[in-house]
């Protein structure tokens, strides 16, 4: 169910004596999303809204189409307030208009930009121009809904003000804008009147719901397999929401910088697959397109390569944009107009390490320093719960305190959207509540129509399940935590099966940047042929996704009782030996961390086995077989 649906006659028969009706069916349904019980300031502005488009819906002489709430967009959590369904009618085919309901009575631009506002008592500053906002809810729903894409004139977006007037929001008439999606006060109830009336024809909507509703689901544009494509031509990804804004925003920042001589430091937090790389892709082709000097870092080897291999396939000057974030210790005070730090999460506190000339390491300051000083505009794309090594300091917080420190102006935009795990908020906050890292602590998974978790019994049922999935054409890996040893390839080049739990063995992902038989390099095993019959790691499956995931909890992490030990002894990661470098405390935090990172990163469901019985028989407890 991707939407609370009811017909505009219902909705303004309630909206008239009964609005609590649709309340509490629009607050069940979003329990029942797992997006959590609503709080009391958007149970007004349903109130509020809805009643003033039923009012507009009865007025047009609209009560027969039928009306999607809060409909969600395919494959990710982002939801449209409202989806009009009816007929055409000039035509008679289905018709469908998207609609964003704003209470904003005043509104004007945002340091001089056409696509950002400012809006009074918005919670977050500053905010996407909704008709920019509906926009991409309308080429997003083209892009992956199969009756849509057959037919793109069929459906068309709107942005209501209902509270404003003209003289209010006049800096959002500009031309600038772009948009293609109409924006109506109301002032102006008349023409919005108007408008729904030339798409939609006063009979029955609900055969074109259903088709709608029905309609099959197109598969999702992975990052890695239109990262080319989105760098040369920048017509891959839909940017959503907070997506959106992260964009606009570094845009007119650079633009700002360019113009004015500044610095200043954009942040960007998310959550897995809430959108950072693909927003990193958009900027990285957009400004390469309008000629300002930009480069692309991170902090992982596996993710630069991929990235160096897939996106820049056939263009050594493009691989040349991707760099790592100690590639910039001796760069060129502001010889970057921008620098786009993917995975910023994994920034160390100093980029020295053993292969360091001399000279350079007795000069050595703070990396994020060194990334401060490389771009006028340095972005910042993290997510502070992905944190795993030691020394590793990507935390909003930090990156403020240094830009703070330095008298740098600093820019956050938080992505709330959630676009990997199929768009299951519910999964990415079940492993949060589970790992303790939110709060909360575990509690039993609520289930989420478009995501599926499983207990398997042993890690051969794991690798089975797994591959079934890979039969019937999806992508899957396996990823355990780091409790067994790692050898080199034998001397014949196989590989040593490592991963050992009762009778069932395989190996570790290589190690090395070259294949080892059908083993792909260790940067690729996450994409590349072959990757299934190995066990990923944290460092190979950071950053990267894929639709079925299979993880191993080792022993360095059970349940007893009542919590969650971290068990030191059993973690052969080297960087974690040391109680000089990693604390108890430390160590309990990164292996959650660790854990985390390994549990969110399958797009369509996620197998999970224990090798400890009493943390087996707590995730049993926990995940109801057939989720």
């Amino acid at each position: 169910m991707d939407a609370l649906r009811r017909s505009a006659a219902e909705l303004i028969a309630h909206a008239g004596s009964d609005f609590s009706v649709i309340e509490r069916a629009l607050a069940d349904f979003l329990m029942y999303q797992g997006v959590g019980r609503p709080g009391e300031s958007e149970r007004r502005s349903w109130r509020a809204s809805l009643s003033a488009l039923a009012d507009d819906l009865r007025q047009a002489d609209l009560g027969a189409v039928e009306v999607l709430l809060e409909h969600r967009m395919p494959m990710t959590s982002k939801r449209a307030d409202v989806v009009l369904a009816g007929v055409h009618p000039r035509t008679g085919e289905p018709s469908y208009v998207v609609v964003e309901l704003k209470q904003w009575s005043r509104a004007r631009r945002w340091e001089g930009s056409e696509t950002l506002l400012d809006v009074e008592g918005a919670r977050y500053r500053p905010v996407l121009h909704p008709s920019l906002q509906v926009d991409g809810y309308v080429d997003y729903l083209r892009d992956f809904t199969a009756v849509l894409s057959a037919a793109p004139d069929a459906i068309v977006g709107a942005a209501y003000l209902h509270n404003a007037s003209e003289e209010a929001i006049t800096d959002l008439r500009s031309p600038g804008v772009g948009a293609a999606s109409r924006l109506f006060t109301g002032q102006r109830r008349g023409d919005f009147h108007d408008f729904l009336r030339s798409r939609l024809a006063p009979v029955s909507g609900v055969r074109a719901a259903d088709r709608l509703l029905s309609s099959h689901v197109a598969p999702s544009r992975q990052l890695l397999s239109v990262a080319a494509d989105e760098i040369r031509q920048r017509e891959q990804f839909e940017l959503l929401d907070e997506q959106r804004v992260a964009y606009e925003l570094v845009m007119n920042t650079v633009r700002t910088a360019s113009r004015a001589d500044t610095k200043t430091v954009v942040v960007v937090a998310g959550g897995p697959g809430s959108g950072k790389s693909v927003i990193a892709l958009s900027l990285l082709g957009e400004l390469a397109r309008e000629g300002r000097t930009v480069m692309h870092g991170t902090g992982s080897r596996s993710f630069t390569q991929t990235l160096r291999a897939v996106a820049g396939r056939g263009s050594p000057r493009t691989k040349n944009l991707f760099a790592y974030f100690n590639s910039f210790m001796t760069a060129e005070r502001n010889g970057l107009d921008v620098l786009i730090l993917d995975e910023a999460h994994r920034l160390r506190a100093t980029s020295v390490n053993r292969y360091t000339r001399r000279e350079v390491r007795a000069e050595a300051r703070p990396q994020v320093d060194e990334l401060f000083d490389a771009a006028r505009v340095p972005v910042f794309l993290l997510d502070q719960h992905q944190v795993v090594r030691p020394g590793e300091m990507g935390s909003v917080h930090e990156i403020r305190e240094h830009a703070e420190r330095r008298g740098l102006r600093v820019l956050e935009v938080d992505l709330k959207g959630q676009f990997r795990s199929g768009g299951s908020d519910a999964w990415v906050e079940w492993v949060l509540r589970l790992l303790g890292l939110d709060g909360g602590g575990p509690e039993p998974w609520p289930g989420d129509d478009r995501f599926v978790v499983e207990v398997a019994e042993s890690p051969a049922d794991l690798e089975s399940r797994l591959r079934k999935r890979l039969a019937s054409g999806m992508n899957a890996r396996m990823t355990a935590g780091y409790c067994w040893p790692w050898s080199d390839p034998r001397p014949d080049g196989t590989l040593v099966d490592d991963v050992v739990i009762g009778d069932w063995a395989r190996p570790w992902n290589v190690r090395g940047e070259r294949a080892v038989g059908d083993a792909p390099p260790s940067a690729l095993w996450a994409t590349a042929e072959g990757g299934f019959e190995q066990v990923g790691c944290v460092y190979t499956a950071q950053g990267f996704e894929y639709s079925w995931n299979g993880v191993i909890l080792g022993p360095d992490l059970v349940w007893r009782g009542d919590r969650w030990v971290a068990r030191r002894e059993h973690n052969r990661d080297p960087d974690f030996r040391s109680r000089k470098t990693v604390d108890d405390a430390t160590f309990d935090r990164l292996v959650r961390n660790v854990y985390k990172v390994l549990l969110t990163r399958g797009m369509v469901g996620t197998v999970l086995f224990s090798t400890d019985e009493e943390t087996q028989a707590k995730l049993r407890s926990l995940i109801t077989p057939g989720w």
